[in-house]
């Protein structure tokens, strides 16, 4: 299966473009999926110019209820007619950083009928799973730093119930793509292959960690090199400087999944 960046943070390629957000795309057997939309709707400039017909996306699945990972879904909705959109209930809940701002999905003006609330693992096409839950069996490999949430009017900090990923099955391994791991990589590779039982050969996402300290870091270089994934592609919130960090101690598995870029998963 080819997994698309539709958008990150970095651009290489001339034309496309850039912003702190993250959209991929995959086609599975019979469906045309898509992960996340962004911060905006710049996605949709992106994929045409990738040769994506969003017109024809079947799935959206959204990670998280944050900004800069479902603020495109309204311009989608737009322009894309049949497609469901696949997320925990808990995305809606208000979101705010810390200082105040207001950070989650501005979800007044989406049409209902257009939602799947997920709630137990979900099949959307062969071998391509939803999944929604992330036990936190390692409680220090999370990232709720400055993230809050409005539950039953009052503002509490912000578990990330919310969040799920989607993990992929093929030739008997499993390919996991996370889009921020709030809930921590770790923790999501943990859940996966308590589930299916099976080897990850590919890695692929955000993994919030762009301001970890180096005892974190350290801990999640020895659950890579425990795991032995054929790749790691990280990008969004893991920061260019924690990829240099991760590629310096685990080589040529570690590479940058920038905008446009298309990656090979389970081959």
């Amino acid at each position: 299966m080819q997994v698309v960046t539709v958008i990150e943070n970095l651009v290489y390629q001339k034309g496309l473009i850039a912003e702190h957000g993250l959209s991929f795309y995959f086609e599975g057997n019979h469906k045309k999926i898509l992960f996340d939309t962004g911060q905006t709707g710049s996605f949709i400039h992106n994929a045409a110019l990738l040769g994506i017909d969003l017109s024809a996306v079947d799935a959206v699945v959204i990670s998280h209820g944050h900004y800069d990972h479902a603020g495109g879904l309204l311009p989608f909705l737009k322009m894309n007619s049949k497609a469901k959109v696949y997320l925990k209930k808990e995305a809606f809940f208000p979101k705010y950083h810390s200082s105040g701002e207001f950070i989650g999905i501005a979800s007044d003006t989406i049409p209902d009928h257009r939602f799947e609330y997920v709630d137990e693992p979900v099949e959307l096409d062969q071998g391509i799973f939803i999944m929604p839950d992330i036990p936190l069996e390692y409680p220090d490999d999370t990232h709720f730093n400055h993230m809050q949430v409005r539950i039953n009017d009052k503002l509490v900090d912000d578990r990330f119930e919310d969040e799920l990923y989607i993990a992929y099955i093929e030739n008997n391994q499993l390919s996991i793509i996370s889009s921020c791991s709030h809930r921590g990589i770790i923790n999501i590779m943990e859940a996966a292959t308590a589930h299916f039982s099976l080897p990850v050969h590919t890695i692929l996402g955000g993994f919030h960690i762009r301001t970890c300290p180096d005892h974190q870091m350290e801990t999640l270089v020895r659950y890579f090199r425990e795991i032995s994934p054929k790749s790691i592609g990280i990008c969004h919130c893991t920061g260019v400087e924690k990829y240099a960090w991760l590629q310096k101690r685990l080589g040529d598995k570690i590479f940058y999944n920038y905008t446009g870029k298309t990656v090979e998963v389970n081959t």
